[in-house]
This record gives C-alpha cells, structure tokens and sequence, in this order.
C-alpha cells in the first residue's frame, strides 16, 4: 500500500520502500533520487550501477560527514554557497539533510546575506539548470516547457521579476537565485517536497546598465517591459499558472514596489497567492513586537509605530501592525492613527501629488504637524518627527545603512524606558542600525531586533541574542497551511494568526533577556506550529474549509518530507 505522500510504500512486512524505474546513469542524474555512494550492493545490482560508482558503500551518516568537510573547506561565503547548490543539483535528499543538522550556519549562506552576492555573479558563476526562465516569447507556451519536469505535482511556485531583489534593485535573470533560496527554505522549514517545488524568474529585460553591458550576462538584453505591455505579460503568466500548476499557491518575490501592490490585489483572488515581502515581512514584524510588548508587559495600543521605508515591506508592516490592532479592539481610525511611514520625502502626507495608492491608507493630514518645528515647510523628516511625537517603536524598512541614529533613540526612551528599534533592511550593510550601537545609545534598554543575522553583543556585562526578524519563520508555515488546506485564497488573517503563532515560539528565556524572536535552529518546529495554528483556526472559523472533520495533525505529518534515504525496489 502507499503512505504519505511521496511514493512511499510498505511491503508485506511492513518495511518501507520506494518503487523507481530509473537506472544506471539516468537515476544518478535524478538529483530527487539519487543516493550516490549509499546505493547498496542489492541497489547497484538492481538498478545496473554496477561500476558506475566506487565500490565501497557508504552510510548515510558517512555522506554527510563528507559534504560537511567539503562544505567547511570551501574559504569565502560564495564558495560555500556554490558548494551547496553543486550538491543541491546531485542530491537533494544529502543536501537537505546536511541543512538540517546545521540550520543556525547554512542558512545565512543559501539564502539571506549570501544569496544577495550569488545573484549579482549568477551569469559568471551559473552551473546547471533548475525552474522555469519565462520571457515573453515562451509565456504562452508554459504547458509545453512545464512537460519537461519529472515532478508534475507542484503545489509551492516562487517566482520573481528580479526587479527589487533584496536591496541590491534589478538584477535581471540573476534574480532567479531568490526563488531557488526560498524554495530551499521551504523544504527545510516545512518538509515540503523538492519535487513539489518549482522556482520561476520572470526575465521581462533589465534596467541595470552593468548587466547589459556585460558579454556574459545570460538574461534578455534589453530594457525592462513597463506599464501595459507589463501587465499583459503577468496576465499571460497567471493564466498560465492556474492552467497548468491547479494545485499549486503562488509566491510573489522580489517585484517593484507598485507592481508588487498591483500583481497581489490583482490576481490574489484569482489564484492562492500572497507576496511575501509584503505580507511576510508584516507578519514576522508583529510577531516580534508582540513579543516587545510582552516584555514591557503593554499592550500594542499602547505603543506608537514609525516605519521608516514605505516600500513593499514598510506597507506591509504598517498593514500587519494595523492588522493586529483591529484584533485587539482598536477601531480602524485609531488603529491608523498610531501608525506612521515615511519615504524619501520624509513622513507621508495625504495632499502630496502623485502620492502612490498603497501609501494612501497611512497618509497623515499636515494639520497634525501644524505645530511642530520643522526645518523645511510641509516636510517632516524622521528626526523631527521622533522630536515631536512620542514614538515608542521604529522599525526600518529603508535599505538606508546607518539611518537611525544616537539622538532618535535618546528622545525615544523620554517616551517609554523600553524602546522597540528594529533595523530591518537586508543586507548586514543596509541595517539601519548595528545593534551594539543601539544598546550603546540606550544603556542596554531598547528591544532589538534586525532582518539580517548578528552576533551576540556583550554590553555593561550583558549578553544580548539579537533576534533575527527572518520571513523563513513565517513563509513555509503559511505555504503548508495554504496547500494542505487547499484553500483558494491566501488571506491576511492567515498572516495575522501566523504572527501570534510565532510570537508563541519564544521562550520565556529569551523574552527575559529582551530577545523577540527563537533561534533559526528551531525552524521546522516553528513551521509546523505556524501551520497547524493557522490550519486550525480554519477548521473552526471557516464553515467552508475542506478541514471539516479532518485530523489536522495527520494531515500535516502527511505533508512534511523528512531528508532521508529509503530502500529501493525496480519496478
């Protein structure tokens, strides 16, 4: 019979074992399949390997001991990001199973810092196929070039136009590395199958001169589509989608500021979808200050909000903490009330002209400032506006290195004795802030939080954890939620309950030592959490949901993949 959902299946006996047809060099270029030196003397035999690989068998134990040696040996960062991507492309099951039994080191190389070099050098350093490159020429042929993938039950897409990768902007086909790392983190996080996963870079032209200019640049040369011509294409591709992938929920990453807004508010009832920049970065936002809040044992009513970078991700927090607010029984203007954003124009106002539509809804009339003292009319930065109103909690979203500042942090703490100061921005050297500085300013006070990893500091004798506000605690979480729950629409109260899931993963530990988020370590248990707390506020809200009736933590465990070699049997 067969169990789960990976062609596993039991013998009489009641031993597990996996039916394969591939053989000889064709099942060890099966990078799914593929068990390299730890095929058996009864799998060589069966599977004609025979002379294919070196005689002696290795354990499973063995590979791994292998790969890491090779893996610590490899001198810089890009190296060890190549190294694991090479076994990635071999062995999937090895390559997952060396991420797990090193999460907290491996993770910063796959994806967030490192992923941001590997995109920049993708067509300098690219090694071999893996997703879709939709231009627009193959868009309406995506049927065709989807037959090509020996996995043809996609349930997770991740996909990017490569224009905001991180804060390093357009990096044209280059930006393919960003679905790959997150599907990557999808599979070590919540053991979703890396044959359910498909990346797909969306190459629409680029607008960065310096690739264009490059002989080895491996993307379309030419400028990027725009404006109508743009939205037709994402049409095309959606439509493409749903056609041929009817399972599967869709990742917005890495698009532009407006096109991000528009493709979410324009396709998320379409098809399950959600961006995760957006709501992503939201959610695991609030978490943590849910976390700061406990701390100070207040409320979120309690506090006032300044994002500063109204960007995708700014908006987003701004939309999640407005989000929690309503849950926690403000009305919608108090709620907006409490929450300001500023861009490169200083704090946003509702008469700016051509003011973009998704700022609208956190833009502050001027008389609110009527009687602040500001240096330039109309305009407010953020240091006069920390100087005028009683901010509690900053979070960046700029992808300004070195914007926030001793004096803000000083004027914060005569306005609450614990301020919340999150330097959110990827890379390390877009933070806004470093957190020995923060804690220098505020005399070990403030709650710290950043979106990139940091070491501990030692301040006055304390050891601080920084806790690293990463999107992987909540994006493989809501995916499997998503998929198991089959569910036609991705909703912001999805987002919401996940954030309070993940506020639940800190220990009182750590919350004593003012540290909001667990440590990256703890990610398939923090995912399995998200998901089966998501999953079941469905099954209680939702009359409608498929979970009626259901074993949700059946369903779940059913779901989740765990990197292991199985027996093999010919059939």
């Amino acid at each position: 019979m067969t169990i789960g959902k990976y062609l596993r299946w039991k013998d009489e006996n009641g031993n597990e074992f996996r039916p394969v047809s591939l053989t000889g060099t064709a099942l060890l270029n099966d990078r799914t399949l593929n068990k390299s030196t730890a095929f058996t003397y009864e799998e060589r035999e069966a599977f004609q390997l025979d002379g294919l690989l070196p005689p002696r068998v290795q354990t499973f134990e063995d590979q791994l001991n292998r790969v890491y040696d090779g893996f610590r040996n490899a001198s810089t960062d890009i190296e060890k990001y190549l190294f694991l991507r090479a076994l990635q492309d071999r062995n999937e099951t090895l390559f997952y199973a060396l991420l797990s039994h090193h999460v907290e080191e491996m993770t910063p190389i796959i994806y967030t810092p490192t992923v941001g070099k590997a995109c920049q050098e993708f067509s300098h350093r690219y090694q071999k196929a893996r997703g879709l490159y939709i231009t627009e020429d193959n868009v309406d042929n995506m049927g065709e070039l989807a037959r090509h993938f020996m996995g043809k039950d996609i349930k997770i897409i991740v996909v990017t136009d490569s224009q905001g990768i991180l804060g390093l902007g357009d990096q044209g086909v280059g930006g393919m590395g960003i679905p790959i790392g997150k599907l990557s983190l999808y599979t070590l996080g919540a053991g979703i199958h890396p044959a359910h996963c498909l990346p797909i870079a969306l190459d629409i032209g680029t607008d960065n001169q310096e690739l264009l200019d490059d002989p080895m640049y491996l993307g379309v040369p030419r400028k990027r589509l725009r404006g109508e011509e743009y939205k037709a294409f994402i049409k095309k591709f959606v439509h493409q989608v749903k056609r041929h992938f009817p399972k599967a929920v869709l990742q917005w990453e890495d698009f532009s500021k407006s096109n991000a807004f528009d493709n979410l508010n324009d396709y998320e009832d379409y098809l399950p979808s959600f961006n995760d920049d957006i709501q992503g970065t939201g959610s695991v936002v609030l978490a943590g200050i849910l976390g700061a809040v406990k701390i100070k044992e207040e409320t979120l009513a309690d506090q006032t909000y300044v994002v500063y970078g109204a960007g995708a991700g700014g908006v987003g927090v701004a939309d999640q903490i407005y989000a929690g607010l309503l849950k926690e029984g403000c009305t919608q203007q108090a709620a907006r009330d409490k929450i300001f954003i500023l861009d490169s124009q200083g704090l946003v106002f509702d008469d700016r002209d051509g003011l973009d539509e998704y700022k609208k809804r956190y833009a502050k009339p001027h008389t609110i400032a009527a009687d602040w003292h500001t240096e330039e009319l109309g305009k407010v930065t953020l240091t006069e506006l920390i100087n005028n109103h009683p901010v509690t909690v900053l979070l960046g979203t700029s992808g300004i290195g070195g914007a926030f500042k001793e004096e803000h942090v000083q004027k914060m703490m005569e306005y609450t004795k614990r301020p919340m100061v999150f330097p959110l921005s990827n890379p390390t050297a877009n933070c806004e802030a470093l957190p020995a500085d923060i804690y220098q300013w505020s005399d070990g006070q403030a709650i710290v939080a950043t979106g990139s990893p940091f070491g501990n500091v030692d301040y006055n004798g304390t050891e601080y954890r920084i806790g690293q506000g990463n999107n992987v605690f909540i994006f493989p979480g809501v995916g499997l939620a998503a998929i198991v729950s089959q569910t036609k629409k991705v909703t912001m109260d999805m987002f919401t309950t996940a954030s309070y899931a993940l506020a639940e993963c800190v220990s009182e530990e750590d919350l004593a030592a003012g540290c909001v988020y667990p440590r990256i370590k703890e990610l398939k248990e923090v995912s399995h959490h998200v998901a089966m707390t998501i999953l079941k506020h469905m099954q209680e809200t939702d009359p409608d949901s498929t979970l009626r009736g259901k074993d949700i933590d059946l369903e779940v465990v059913e779901h989740m993949w765990e990197p292991t070699y199985l027996s093999y049997r010919r059939v």
